[in-house]
């Protein structure tokens, strides 16, 4: 594996962030509306009813969760067909337009420029990470885990103890979770972050997961690598 230019070492008290894992759907792009619409259009089409309280129940889920949820609601299709035809919907969406949240692509600019590992763990699928990648600086993510390479998605820790591995893999170095960064904007993703041992971070969006054993901020706007590492002086003081 390369190795990254960021130079630190994974047994010391450095507080800088050893990396940083994000969540994608919510938190670095605002796709939601794309997925609520889809689901809306998809459980109609088969004469059946979907509210908009029932799509944000789905927010942050594993995909396979969620169609079992649209089959409920009378969608009378497989699991991989449900999936397939709402990633497409999706893709079709992101290429009309990537509806980046506030202060994201310049938060993951900050970091490649630092030279911090970054990994995107989403429970989208591989199709809709492609077509992200195709849209953003090469080498901004050193890894990346989708929703069909895990057996247990999130609220579960796995996906983003995937991605730590992945990370350490490229690094060379153990990576220390609570040295490490994981933003997130629903339920499931924050809790997935948390059980993680990550420095979980929520910005909420579609949907409000409150407090909990996680940090709580507005907006990516104002944080920069500084910032960063100011939270996790505070976590060690």
């Amino acid at each position: 594996m390369p190795s990254t230019s960021f130079d630190f070492d994974a047994g010391s008290e450095s507080p800088v962030p050893h990396a940083v894992l994000w969540d994608m759907d919510g938190t670095l792009i605002d796709t939601e509306p794309y997925w609520l619409a889809a689901e809306d259009q998809l459980v109609r089409s088969h004469g059946g009813t979907w509210s908009h309280e029932q799509g944000l129940a789905l927010v942050g889920n594993a995909l396979p969760d969620g169609a079992r949820a649209l089959q409920q609601a009378g969608v009378k299709l497989e699991i991989r067909e449900i999936i397939d035809w709402l990633s497409a919907q999706v893709v079709a969406g992101i290429r009309r337009e990537i509806p980046w949240r506030p202060g994201a692509r310049e938060l993951l600019a900050a970091c490649k420029e630092a030279g911090i590992p970054q990994a995107l763990v989403t429970m989208s699928e591989r199709s809709i990470v492609d077509e992200l990648m195709l849209n953003i600086p090469a080498g901004t993510f050193q890894a990346s885990v989708t929703g069909e390479e895990v057996e247990q998605g999130k609220p579960h820790p796995e996906p983003y103890l995937a991605g730590l591995e992945l990370l350490s893999e490229y690094t060379g170095r153990d990576l220390v979770p609570a040295k490490c960064i994981g933003f997130e904007d629903s339920v499931p993703g924050i809790a997935s972050a948390s059980a993680a041992g990550l420095h979980a971070v929520l910005i909420p969006n579609a949907t409000d997961p409150g407090a909990g054993n996680w940090r709580r901020i507005d907006s990516l706007v104002s944080v920069d690598v500084q910032e960063m590492t100011r939270w996790l002086v505070q976590v060690s003081a």
